[in-house]
Parts: structure tokens; sequence; C-alpha cells
């Protein structure tokens, strides 16, 4: 599974940032002018789920951002005192409505007209001009997520929108003493444990097919900032180990390789590491797990007592300075603690729905197609946690996970070429912020390192 420390200057490569395009501004109707986004292409990105309006076969249906491809990107453009949104791919076709359901119309027709007015927090409502009615989601039955079919209906939660540039505008890094957690890009190693160095980490079989190719150490040496573990719940304690601990040879204690990362941080006074924990123990037996480490209570950084969620993320110089250089997030519910009698965050674990987004963990098989989509892991009839997740003051950490469901090389290595591709055209578009960890198999294939030099080198408004 899955963790962050600074990119190393011995292992940053130089890299020319790629400079998206602003959008271009353009004449807009005397109403509501201030409050509507200039000319341009966009994705019309539901507020609450976090998925985007597309065109299906004239059907206009919430998918799983992706890109350029699946006929999601719009032009707004005026049309009087009303817009349109003419379809990217299809000209002279636009986002409209029959009925109460959003089809796509000609744009000459009444129904292609929208009033587009600022909701709040950058977020909007369209319109029907002359009418209460809004471009909305399908009513969500109980037990299940909301329709793919938009419609046409009452204001409300569900009649939010983003119009998110499909070419945003950006700005230079800043100075490294000025930027902010929130603003970096880490390397991060999936299933950073599962590397046939260390020790064993699953039954014979899987052992064959690891996700990484170095140890721990070697990881840290390298530049890799951010760590996915995953752990189990033995008589030993929490070991780290896929799916299941049994049958493992030689398992290595989740306390070993926590280890290893806080010797390196005290070896190394200005970087900071993160550690992500796809975790099935008991709290009591994290807790005892962490106690083991040596140094660890030096260098744990706890933002629910540093004013995170009010003043947004510190700036990394400051947690440098502060000796607050790791962090640990763990996937576990909160709520299962408390029905334990312990959460994890009362000795210093955070939980990682509370202060990160997420894509889903897997682009496909190891071997075949691949589906370059980004969409929330948290996105499900029971937990909605869309990538566009912010609060006031507040925007969580995105974690952007690119990988198979194996890790195997050669795909790894091709995937790997592509990275920094998928994080600016799919993946920032759809969390509406750059990724923070870009988690992949074997990083050292394919050179994952250039992308998060590129991520480095801008940031957004």
């Amino acid at each position: 599974m899955k963790g962050i420390v600074m990119p190393s200057p011995r292992t940053t490569l130089l890299a020319t940032a790629v400079a998206l395009a602003a959008v271009v501004a353009a004449p807009a109707p005397a109403v509501s002018a201030a409050a509507v986004p200039a000319t341009g292409a966009y994705y019309v990105q539901s507020a609450t789920t976090g998925l985007n309006a597309a065109d299906n076969g004239g059907a206009v249906e919430q998918h799983r951002p992706k890109g350029n491809e699946d006929r999601q990107q719009w032009r707004l453009q005026p049309n009087g005192s009303s817009y349109v949104l003419e379809s990217v791919d299809s000209a002279g076709s636009c986002l409209g409505r029959s009925g109460d359901q959003a089809r796509t119309v000609a744009c000459t027709s009444a129904d292609a007209a929208w009033d587009v007015t600022e909701l709040d927090a950058d977020r909007y409502r369209l319109k029907v001009p002359g009418a209460e009615r809004y471009l909305t989601l399908g009513a969500k039955p109980a037990g299940s997520n909301y329709p793919a079919q938009l419609a046409v209906g009452a204001a409300g939660g569900p009649a939010a929108w983003y119009l998110t540039p499909v070419a945003p505008t950006t700005r230079a890094m800043p100075p490294a003493d000025q930027r902010t957690l929130d603003q970096v890009t880490f390397l991060t190693s999936h299933n950073a444990y599962a590397n046939g160095v260390d020790g064993g980490f699953a039954p014979p079989f899987v052992n064959l097919v690891p996700n990484q190719s170095r140890g721990i150490n070697q990881q840290l040496t390298d530049g890799v900032r951010g760590f996915m573990l995953d752990i189990h719940q033995t008589p030993d304690g929490a070991i780290l180990c896929h799916n299941s601990c049994t049958l493992v040879s030689r398992p290595v204690a989740l306390w070993v390789d926590l280890q290893r990362m806080v010797d390196f941080l005290a070896r190394n006074p200005n970087d900071v590491v993160t550690v992500f924990l796809e975790d099935y123990v008991d709290p009591a037996v994290l807790q005892s797990e962490l106690a083991r480490v040596n140094g660890l209570s030096d260098v744990l950084y706890r933002p629910d007592r540093t004013g995170v969620r009010t003043n947004g993320w510190p700036k990394v110089a400051d947690l440098i300075a502060a000796n607050d250089r790791l962090l640990i997030f763990t996937d576990h519910s909160r709520s299962a603690d408390q029905s334990a009698g312990l959460t994890r965050d009362t000795f210093g674990v955070m939980y990682q729905k509370e202060w990160t987004v997420e894509n889903y963990w897997s682009m496909g098989g190891g071997l075949g197609a691949s589906d370059w989509s980004c969409y929330s892991r948290w996105y499900d009839a029971n937990t909605n946690i869309p990538l566009t997740r912010t609060e006031s003051g507040f925007k969580p950490l995105f974690v952007m996970n690119h990988f198979r469901d194996a890790g195997i090389t050669s795909t790894a290595t091709t995937d790997n070429t592509k990275l920094a591709d998928r994080a600016q055209r799919f993946c920032g578009p759809a969390a509406r912020k750059k990724p923070n960890f870009l988690a992949v198999d074997h990083y050292n294939l394919g050179n994952p390192a250039s992308a998060v030099a590129t991520l480095n080198t801008y940031t957004y408004p």
C-alpha cells in the first residue's frame, strides 16, 4: 500500500516546466459579468461528486474525469445575455436540456442557453433563463451512487458546479523557504515494503511480483519521500505484508521500517517524510508498535494540533525548523476506533480521509489496456469524498495513485514515463489541485523523478 520526504537534491532531476496555457479572456455579457469565468474550454464538474459532465451519444452524464478523452470538455461562450457550453469535440452541439434531463442540443436552440451565476468559493449554478430550474444531479437512490444521467431541477447542493479550466493558469513555485506543504510534490513508492530486499511480504507466488525492487534504505537514498505500507495484525504485532501474512517468510515489522525512516531523518535534517498506512490492526497494537521506534516522537508532526484546518498547511521550511518532519496517515475508520475506545490520532496517526484526497488506486491489470480516468478512491454508496474537496482555509493533500493491479516491471516502466502527462491532463484538473504525492510501482524505472521535478517548478494560484 502507501507515504513522503522532501526530494533530495542529489536525486532530483532538472526538468523544464511545461507551462499550461492561460485561459484567454473575452468580452462577457453585462449581466453577472464579474461572476462568470472568461470564454474558454472547461470541465463542467459536479461539486458534489467531483465527476464531469460528458456527452454520451446525446445524453449528458457524469463520468469519471478523463482529460481530453470521453467528450468531457465544453467551451463556454456568451450567447446574448446568457451563455452556451459547446462541445469541444462536436462543433454546434451544446450542453443543454430536454424536459427534465440534460442533453446535447443544437447551440442555436433556446434549450442550450444557461444563466451562469457564481454560488460561492468558485462554484457556479447553471440556470435555465427565465425559470427556477438548474443543471443538477439526478435523485440519489438509497444505498447507491448518484445516477450517471444529469438532470434539470431544483436549486440545492447537487446543483453546484465547478467550471474547471482545461488549461489552468499557473505561476512559478515560490522560493524554497516560502513553499507550503501543499505546494510541493513528493516521489512516493506504492507498497514500499513489497520490495523483495528487506524481507518477505506475501505468500510465495505473490513474492515473485514485487511492487518495488529496492529496500527502504535505498528508496530513501534515491529520493523517495512518500511510503505506502500495508500492515496486518499477527501475534507478533503490526507486520508488513500483502493481503495475508500467512506463509510469509522473513516478515518485517512496521516498527523496523519506521526506524529506518527516523534514522534517515536524523542524518538528513532538511528532509520530510510521509507514511500512508493501509491499516488492518487494532489501535492499541499500532500504538505499541510506534512506541518501539526510537526518536519517533522527536520528529512526528501533528497537523491536528497546529491549526492547519484554519490556517492551511505550514511552510516546509517551518516544519524543518521545528523538526516536525514525519507525518503518518492511516486509512482506518475513525468511527471503528471510537467503538474500540482508542483513536489513532491520540498517539499521532492522522486519519487520511480527514487530511487528504486520493484517486482510485488501480489503472487496471498489469498487462493490457489501462484506465487513466482520475476519480476518488472514496466515492461509493456509503462515502462521498470527491477529489475536489476543500474546506475554508484548508486544502487536503492530494495523493495521486499511478499503478496497476500487479507491479510488472515492463508495464511500470512504460506507465512511469507518462506520469507527468497524467498528472497534468487528467488528475490535476480532476482534483482542481496539483498532486502532492505521486505514488508508483518500481520508482526506479521510467524516471518518475522527472515528473516530480516538473511538478515542483510551478503551482496553481
